[in-house]
């Protein structure tokens, strides 16, 4: 609990050089918890654009930018209330997913041949523009980043079950999306055509979007959550000047701090105000993201060696998996 200051807790003895990576990835998860509810709430939203072409992007700014403003101003009041809602919401979500990515692999089942990892390889080395294509690619792992941040809220065992399930329905969900694509190569798809939501039968897109709204309001709400934990811990670490601390329920774990409450939703607010589409938000929220994931991974290695003092042949055998996915990554990004 504490998300990368709990890590760097355990480390800080070991020099104080790992200041810094604490700091930067802090500093990304914290731009994680304002990129998150502008990208996840507006990319559900742009659905209705299938329904409704003419719908400008103004319109769909406003839209989010209420829903937003809602978010953060239900806050104060803790989530002990709509908390019961976010599980069984969540499952029905995935499953929904799930279910829908299935029919399409049913319709198409080719596409189970890109399980195969060459494919993979071939369109890095053989495809021109195939290794900046990643930057994109790495926009399905999104959340795995803050899994842990939100430690107090859910419990351990709870994310670990729950996560084979989540993998399971988003693979074949991605694996739709692709086999409803495989079935529509020569044409030239509208912008308004999103696979995600090409993939429902035609009654069933306007209940997907409101499916779609509500378990983005939730995923915003535990990078919300994340960063009230993030800022907790930064304060006793001195990393913070001291910020007033609300528990808003009874529940352990669940705290409410008013200054970053307000100070994540103006940020949110200038970020949909400045990129107003999903799409033009995705190399920020890759960029953040990947940053994270490393600075935790530089973290992680001097745990794993100075703390449980793990032989240095396997932390540098696990590091160099990390640092090769993520690094791979991380340029993906920069670039965009």
């Amino acid at each position: 609990e504490g998300g990368i200051f709990s890590l760097f807790s355990l480390v800080k003895g070991r020099g104080r050089w790992l200041l810094f990576p604490a700091i930067i990835g802090a500093g990304t998860l914290l731009a994680d918890g304002i990129i998150t509810p502008p990208i996840s709430v507006t990319s559900a939203i742009e659905g209705l654009k299938i329904l409704y072409p003419a719908l400008n992007q103004e319109t769909i700014v406003i839209v989010v930018l209420v829903i937003i403003s809602l978010l953060f101003g239900f806050q104060q009041f803790g989530t002990k209330v709509v908390g019961a809602a976010f599980g069984p919401i969540m499952l029905l979500w995935f499953s929904v997913i799930g279910a829908l990515g299935l029919r399409q692999i049913l319709a198409h089942p080719g596409v189970l041949a890109a399980l195969n990892p060459m494919y993979a390889v071939r369109l890095l080395t053989e495809y021109p523009k195939g290794f900046w294509l990643l930057g994109a690619v790495f926009l399905c792992t999104t959340g795995a980043e803050a899994l842990y941040s939100d430690l107090g809220h859910c419990g351990r065992k709870n994310i670990r079950s729950a996560w084979v399930f989540v993998k399971i329905t988003l693979v074949l969900n991605y694996l739709g999306q692709a086999a409803w694509t495989m079935g529509h190569v020569g044409h030239s798809l509208a912008s308004n055509q999103n696979p995600f939501f090409m993939i429902a039968p035609s009654w069933g897109i306007v209940p997907l979007i409101i499916l779609a709204t509500m378990a983005t309001i939730i995923a915003s709400q535990a990078l919300i959550s994340g960063s009230y934990t993030l800022v907790s811990e930064a304060v006793s670490l001195r990393f913070w000047p001291k910020v007033r601390v609300l528990f808003p329920t009874d529940e352990r774990g669940q705290i409410y701090v008013p200054s970053i409450n307000w100070l994540l939703w103006f940020g949110c607010v200038c970020v949909q105000l400045h990129f107003q589409t999903s799409e033009a938000m995705t190399a920020a929220y890759g960029f953040s993201i990947t940053v994270a994931m490393l600075m935790t991974s530089i973290l992680l290695a001097q745990y794993l060696r100075g703390v449980k003092h793990w032989a240095i042949p396997v932390v540098v055998g696990i590091m160099l998996i990390f640092f090769t996915v993520e690094l791979s990554f991380l340029i993906a990004n920069v670039t965009k």
